[in-house]
């Protein structure tokens, strides 16, 4: 008798632990009211507003009530995705995926953003496997000098097992930013270089990285409302080899930028390098790669390849009607920027210009579509 009403007791705990487990997992996943407050606001703000966003565009009444209670199983609401773009209003974009997860949970907004942005990427398509080509096949754009300033190429890596930015704990930073110094002190020959923790920079290092134009900054708006930039500095450093035409940034915007850049229009020696930086690093860290949208970033824009090649080049003729430039680069499915990046002046009429796709094509195939621009661009130019 006695062991029956034990065994009945035992039984009744475990189902109220069972009940009491359900009910708290239920809660979890659903997205409290001051949330659904701050999304409701957000909402008819942007709706309000003369945003010409790809997030205003495509987020309708419809799509919003779809996502606004979804949650991911790290924590993250519609809030996460799209609180950057309705605090900023003049943004190009608006979204971010604050984890990998996002891409599937969100893929109501999500994918037709992606497919306007990289020139029709449909939901039904896959990004083709990594390929980055025969480098050799790409030269000197400018050997006069006569146009190009500067050429960079760079690409964005997630490490798998992490989730982005707005998610990471101050563990996960640090953690993340041993295994990356450790694995870039390993670079041999010409990035073969030196990491720089921001936590503790000394400011001649600082200065020496400001003046080299490397050392990036806390305080991007953009990243700030994407809840971007917690535990600054931590977890943050920056790599650059001896020469300095390579370089990693370590959890700025994603975990890693890899680049590689120099002076001039040799765009064949500059993706050289990064092709071969980019495969010495991933023999050491695993990569978050996606089977349908390639590897994964926190930005939307950088999907697939990651790749975006760009040169600071003057045509002072073509770029006396910005407008006119403008068009012309988007034929050869290029972006122009002032000479600082997105939302920054040309200044001394040098302007960025890059690729834009870099999702649905190869690594290959994506430089190869700013080299042919860019030379098109020259050509025109020569010919006014």
């Amino acid at each position: 008798m006695y062991r029956t009403a034990k065994k009945e007791k035992l039984i009744m705990l475990l189902l109220f632990s069972l009940i009491f487990f359900c009910l708290t997992k239920k809660n979890s996943n659903m997205v409290d009211q001051a949330v659904l407050d701050k999304l409701e606001a957000g909402f008819s703000k942007l709706a309000a507003s003369d945003s010409k966003s790809l997030l205003k565009k495509y987020l309708s009444k419809e799509v919003f009530d779809q996502l606004k209670t979804r949650k991911t199983s790290f924590g993250s609401s519609l809030l996460d995705v799209i609180q950057s773009g309705v605090e900023n209003l003049d943004s190009g974009v608006g979204i971010y995926a604050p984890d990998a997860e996002s891409y599937t949970v969100f893929a109501d907004l999500f994918d037709p953003i992606i497919e306007d942005y990289h020139g029709g990427f449909k939901k039904t398509d896959k990004h083709p496997p990594k390929d980055f080509g025969d480098v050799d096949t790409l030269g000197n754009l400018d050997p006069a000098s006569e146009f190009i300033v500067s050429t960079r190429v760079r690409c964005g890596r997630s490490l798998d097992g992490y989730p982005f930015n707005p998610c990471l704990t101050e563990a996960q930073y640090k953690e993340m930013e041993e295994k990356v110094s450790s694995t870039l002190s390993g670079l041999e020959g010409e990035l073969k270089g030196t990491f720089y923790p921001l936590t503790g920079m000394s400011k001649e290092v600082q200065q020496k990285l400001i003046d080299d134009h490397f050392l990036f900054k806390e305080g991007d708006r953009f990243l700030q409302a994407a809840n971007a930039c917690r535990f600054w500095p931590t977890g943050r450093g920056i790599f650059h080899n001896d020469a300095k035409t390579f370089l990693v940034w370590c959890n700025e915007e994603d975990h890693l930028r890899i680049i590689s850049m120099q002076m001039g229009g040799d765009l064949g020696q500059v993706y050289r390098r990064l092709v071969n930086a980019v495969n010495e690093i991933e023999k050491r860290l695993p990569f978050s790669h996606h089977d349908r949208l390639g590897f994964l970033t926190f930005c939307p824009t950088n999907l697939g390849t990651t790749v975006r090649a760009s040169v600071h080049i003057k045509l002072p003729k073509l770029a006396a009607n910005r407008e006119k430039l403008e068009e012309i680069a988007g034929k050869f499915n290029l972006q122009v920027r002032g000479t600082r990046g997105e939302h920054t002046e040309a200044e001394g009429g040098i302007y960025d210009i890059s690729n834009k796709r870099r999702l649905g094509l190869t690594e290959y195939q994506a430089v190869k579509e700013m080299h042919d621009g860019i030379a098109e661009l020259i050509k025109l130019e020569k010919e006014l």
